[in-house]
């Protein structure tokens, strides 16, 4: 028998109450999960200040650590115009606002909704620990208009930090042996499982006024001074670093001149790490602004010298050796200069930074022998300034220096930290690895996650409970009512 009009209205009036409150629940826990859930990524901001420029590096990595520490991966790099934050002492306000650009970039990047709840990281290097030395006030005005101007902006801010030499030694060693898969690996059983301690490789690593070395020695560390400890992935790590101040690129050509005018009293000075042919103008003054050349400057610091290039690499390697102090180390095997303990060097090294850029430019980072790398930068040295300066001198301001750094790299690598003709094939030297770039913020940002939920807080969790939980009332009580509904009709036709 066929349905009454009754019975289609009914009929109609139960499938509507049932779609309603169906459609009621779906929208109430969509709403649930997209306002109180963790987000399946979480991104970082750390801010490389360093000597001569200041980089921007956006990590992410998922909501769900592994061990306590996240499993970081690199998704934007910028370089701030302009230059370090050392360099703004005249208007230290323009430090914080050199680096809004990069901030832009990066919070385009991240979505909106997570700015709020993304850890942001200045921290400050060498060119700030040289500042610190020579006028602290300076110093403690530049970290303040950097974190008044990152404070304003819509992320976490957790503050401007000067970083130890030793921390960015260790750092860097974090992010190298990360990249490369060698602190934690995924395992084909579905488990995270630690390589080989002989896996691991040691970070050389040089900025504009410092440069360090980190590895993993053979033997114990015998000075406590230089030994870095951390944990990561549920495991602990004890490496050899130091970091030695005034021996980075920029402080090295600086002091490198400074001495050959001191040794030369006239205003013609030659200098052997210059090509020949090359002619500049220099103010001595410019040359004792820094604190890492001697205080013994000359009489006169109003005067200006001529500086003449004689393209002599013997006489330059004579030179860059002032630098160093070898004789403090004389008969000591866990020696490397300057009266600086360090074990012998072991296993494979990643030479990155400035290490990189100087050998990238000389065509050298293909893994020639020490023979073939020692030849070819005598041979750059000696080429006539007219057959270097092939119209490229303007776009790379430091063409000049190639020889001297070239030069430079050598001495630091053999006779500072004992590297030899049958270690020399373990050095690489790279920018970037895995797609990642090789410096001390990854390391930073890894060690910090460890300090970063991997989920929503306690109270996140009971919110989202309790909109579950009245979701789940509202849809027994919808179901409730339309099977009482439909015990009320049956009622209805029996009678």
């Amino acid at each position: 028998m066929g349905q009454t009009r009754k019975d289609r209205v009914f009929t109609a009036l139960l499938w509507a109450a049932a779609v309603s409150g169906l459609t009621t629940l779906i929208l109430i826990l969509v709403e649930a999960a997209r306002v109180h859930l963790p987000a399946h990524t979480k991104f970082g901001i750390v801010f490389d200040a360093g000597s001569s420029h200041t980089s921007l590096f956006v990590y992410q990595w998922p909501a769900n650590k592994e061990n306590d520490t996240g499993v970081v991966s690199q998704a934007l790099a910028c370089q701030a115009k302009g230059p370090g934050i050392s360099s703004y002492t005249s208007d230290p306000a323009q430090a914080g606002e050199s680096l809004q650009g990069c901030l832009d970039e990066a919070l385009a990047l991240i979505p909106k909704a997570q700015h709020k709840e993304t850890p942001t990281f200045l921290g400050a290097t060498a060119g700030m620990r040289l500042l610190s030395q020579k006028n602290s006030s300076l110093a403690e005005d530049i970290f303040a208009a950097v974190s008044r101007a990152l404070g304003r902006s819509p992320v976490d801010f957790w503050g401007a930090e000067l970083l130890t030499g030793q921390d960015e030694g260790a750092f860097g060693w974090i992010t190298i042996n990360y990249v490369l898969g060698r602190l934690v690996k995924y395992s084909f059983s579905g488990e995270w499982i630690r390589p080989l301690e002989e896996t691991l490789v040691g970070a050389l690593d040089m900025g504009g006024a410092s440069t360090q070395i980190t590895f993993v020695p053979e033997g114990p560390i015998r000075d406590q001074s230089t030994q870095a400890t951390f944990r990561l992935y549920g495991f602990d790590h004890s490496v050899y670093t130091h970091s030695y101040l005034c021996f980075g690129r920029e402080q090295m050509l600086n002091r490198l001149l400074a001495g050959l005018v001191q040794g030369s009293p006239a205003l013609l000075v030659r200098h052997p790490c210059y090509h020949s042919g090359y002619q500049d103008t220099v103010a001595v003054a410019s040359l004792y602004e820094s604190p890492c050349v001697p205080t013994a400057a000359p009489p006169d610091l109003t005067r200006n010298v001529t500086v003449e290039g004689t393209g002599n690499p013997g006489a330059c390697i004579s030179a860059i050796r002032k630098l160093f102090n070898f004789s403090s180390c004389q008969g000591r095997e866990d020696c490397a200069f300057n009266g600086v303990y360090q074990p012998p060097v072991r296993g494979r090294f990643y030479a990155f930074s400035s290490f990189y850029y100087t050998f990238h430019f000389l065509n050298l980072t293909s893994g020639l022998p020490l023979a073939a790398v020692n030849a070819s930068i005598w041979e750059f040295c000696q080429r006539p300034w007219k057959l270097v300066d092939v119209g490229t001198a303007a776009q790379d301001p430091r063409l000049r220096d190639y020889c001297a750094s070239g030069l430079y790299i050598l001495t630091l690598l053999l006779e500072g930290y004992g590297f030899r003709e049958e270690t020399w094939g373990g050095i690489e030297f790279r920018k970037q690895a895995s797609g990642t770039d090789i410096g001390w913020t990854l390391g930073y940002m890894l060690n910090l996650t460890s300090m970063i939920p991997a989920e929503a807080p306690a109270q996140w969790r009971a919110e989202s409970y309790g909109v579950w939980m009245a979701g789940v009332v509202f849809m027994v009580l919808t179901l409730a009512a339309i099977l009482g509904a439909a015990a009320v009709h049956l009622c209805w036709l029996q009678h």
